[in-house]
């Protein structure tokens, strides 16, 4: 039986419906189907006389995490005053992230008077029912179903990576994916000789800055040109439609040319996100001999060791102050540092822009050469000259006053975490005994009192380890607190300000970021207000 709506006039209902790829393949009835879970909704408002202001389907989109259009839109009108009641069919089609499920059911709808109902499981928000006491506990078990479903994909996914059958979503390039069969690869005759040419020139000595320069002049399409990729927003970067050292380096490097297939490089964090994270070589997926070779085993081989040998004189890295913040003001990319050696054998660091070493001929940028010792100097002039100025308006007094008082308040707040964590954990406890009751009453199955009682048990005690910190944190604050005194701000500050060598941590605590003109103009940007925004240097 449906929730029964007493008061359907005060209403504006919003209808939602979600179906993802993976419960298309498990749906064997289409009872989920997009048509199906609206039928439902709309017969059960026309029932209760309610006002259905709109429907708002996700079709395709996956309940573990919230970032759908349907949905965002729905909340874009909830936040309008628009909505102030959504349907769905079930909980799971809300999605099924336990967390985020969650928080929109006991926290987000609720703080914005918001109703919700699940048909199918009884869930009525603006009711006060024992079904709604365990929509916690279903919505971990559709966390569960979302994992298990990620495993099966992934599982999937790996047997026909082991079999060196292609899974991308696009081909390497040089090649296609065969009509046939999308998971063979086949020779794309369009580009073919491209890459062939490509592993000559390396093997004739050309680098592969000097083989992207030779690239760029011949106007030879990139594989995102060539394959029409579209491009959302506005695409700023100099290096659009260009071929890069980075590119061409990891094309002559890739097996697929001489038919393996190589795959499974990256991995992703968790099935909840879409962050992906590289995996050592040594984990990559490869199977040899899947497709047909653009270029020979021992071609590919000595490509390989030249470019192994100008890695080596590449290696070495340079440690400066301003490492990380000095930028070209005309193309606002990081500035590289090159070692140059100077008459009486002085190795002396040069700035140099990145897009200028990149793309030199194409002219995308200008050198802005000059060096990292005449920046560093003139800076770290003006800090100094900033750091004194500052010390001499220093009020100990008040800066003694301002200390104390943001160390009250941050005591406040603390206290205030942990009365926080005290009513959650006070929360959980009592959930267990929910839980452990309900299965005395049989209302839950063993296994699922197992799986929730071993997770609010964690929760338990990562709540108590939290407590316990913050506890001990506030001790620690407390007695600083009191042996807080005025000589002591003096001593700290005037240390750190008048330091003989100005270290590493002061200059990124106080710039954020410096650019170089073109005309050897240094600007300045600082971190915190009481300096002017940007400090312009002319290098001499």
């Amino acid at each position: 039986m449906y929730p029964k709506i007493s008061d359907p006039y005060e209403w504006n209902v919003a209808l939602y419906a979600r179906l993802s790829k993976e419960d298309k393949k498990e749906d064997k009835d289409n009872s989920e189907s997009i048509a199906n879970q609206l039928s439902i909704l709309n017969e059960y408002a026309k029932q209760q006389r309610l006002k259905v202001v709109g429907e708002y389907i996700d079709d395709g989109f996956s309940g573990g995490n919230y970032q759908r259009p349907g949905f965002e839109r729905m909340i874009t009108d909830i936040e309008a005053g628009k909505v102030n009641f959504v349907v769905t069919k079930d909980m799971s089609r809300l999605g099924r992230d336990y967390i985020s499920t969650g928080h929109y059911m006991e926290r987000y709808f609720p703080e914005r008077g918001v109703r919700y109902i699940s048909l199918l499981d009884g869930i009525d928000t603006g009711m006060d029912n024992s079904i709604n006491d365990i929509t916690p506990f279903k919505a971990i078990l559709n966390d569960l179903y979302a994992k298990d479903i990620s495993k099966k994909i992934k599982a999937t996914k790996h047997a026909k990576q082991e079999k060196g059958l292609f899974i991308g979503w696009e081909a390497p390039y040089g090649y296609v994916k065969s009509k046939a069969n999308k998971n063979i690869l086949e020779i794309d005759p369009e580009v073919v000789d491209n890459v062939r040419y490509m592993f000559d020139l390396a093997v004739k000595g050309n680098s592969v800055r000097e083989i992207a320069v030779i690239f760029n002049e011949a106007k030879i399409p990139t594989p995102a040109t060539q394959k029409r990729v579209k491009l959302s927003g506005e695409f700023k970067s100099p290096y659009r439609g260009m071929w890069s050292t980075e590119r061409i380096s990891h094309m002559l490097q890739n097996e697929v040319y001489i038919g393996n297939m190589v795959q499974r490089r990256m991995k992703k964090v968790s099935y909840k996100s879409k962050k992906c994270v590289r995996l050592p070589k040594k984990d990559w997926q490869v199977v040899e001999d899947t497709h047909e070779a653009l270029v020979s085993k021992e071609t590919f081989k000595l490509v390989g060791l030249l470019i192994k040998s100008r890695n080596r004189l590449r290696k070495r890295t340079y440690d400066y102050l301003l490492k990380g913040l000095v930028y070209c003001h005309e193309c606002d990319t990081q500035l590289a540092v090159i070692m140059r050696v100077l008459s009486g054998n002085r190795e002396t660091l040069y700035f140099v822009c990145r897009t200028y070493q990149r793309f030199t001929k194409a002219r995308k940028c200008t050198c802005h050469c000059i060096r990292v010792e005449t920046v560093t100097d003139k800076v770290l002039e003006e800090v100094k000259k900033i750091c004194r100025q500052h010390v001499d308006l220093l009020d100990m007094d008040d800066l003694t006053k301002q200390a104390t008082k943001a160390m009250q308040e941050a005591q406040k707040r603390q206290i205030g975490n942990r009365a926080t964590l005290e009513a959650n954990y006070k929360t959980v406890k009592s959930k267990i005994d929910r839980v452990y009751f309900d299965r005395l009453d049989n209302i839950i199955a063993e296994e699922d009192y197992q799986r929730a009682y071993k997770r609010l048990k964690t929760v338990e005690a990562d709540l108590q380890r939290k407590i316990t910190d913050l506890d001990e944190s506030v001790e620690k604050n407390r007695t600083y607190d009191n042996n807080f005194g005025r000589k002591d701000v003096e001593v700290l500050v005037r240390r750190y300000l008048e330091a003989e060598e100005v270290s590493r941590d002061l200059v990124v605590s106080m710039i954020e970021k410096i650019t170089l003109t073109e005309n050897k103009e240094l600007n300045v940007h600082y971190r915190f207000a009481e300096t002017e925004a940007v400090d312009k240097l002319r290098l001499q």
